[in-house]
């Protein structure tokens, strides 16, 4: 019986140890960043949840300020890198035509339309 006191008060212990240093010696720090660091598979992502959103509510400049989180690129060129990954890492059709249908709007958009009096 004495061998599952010491087991458990050395499981307990451990637990402790390992709260105390993740909570005071090394706590996690939350550092700021934006989407434009994120490595080419999760943009892909993200330029997809943008085209699932843009087959919702067919706003191509909503669509373009999302994008605008990723870099300085236009948003079309942005959603074609999209598509070459995409074709690359094996996305399903279903996807990859969610992000065709984005890119042939965000190349017919004309963000600085003319007013006309």
């Amino acid at each position: 019986m004495s061998r599952w006191i010491g087991f458990t008060i050395a499981i307990i212990l451990g637990i402790l140890a390992g709260l105390y240093y993740g909570w005071v010696i090394n706590p996690v720090e939350y550092i700021d960043t934006t989407p434009d660091t994120l490595r080419e598979d999760f943009k892909t992502d993200y330029v997809l949840m943008v085209a699932e959103i843009y087959r919702g509510d067919s706003d191509p400049q909503a669509a373009a300020r999302r994008l605008a989180l990723l870099g300085p690129e236009a948003p079309a060129e942005i959603v074609q890198k999209a598509i070459a990954y995409g074709n690359q890492a094996g996305y399903g059709q279903s996807d990859l035509a969610l992000l065709d249908d984005l890119h042939q709007a965000l190349q017919s958009w004309n963000p600085n339309p003319t007013v006309e009096p």
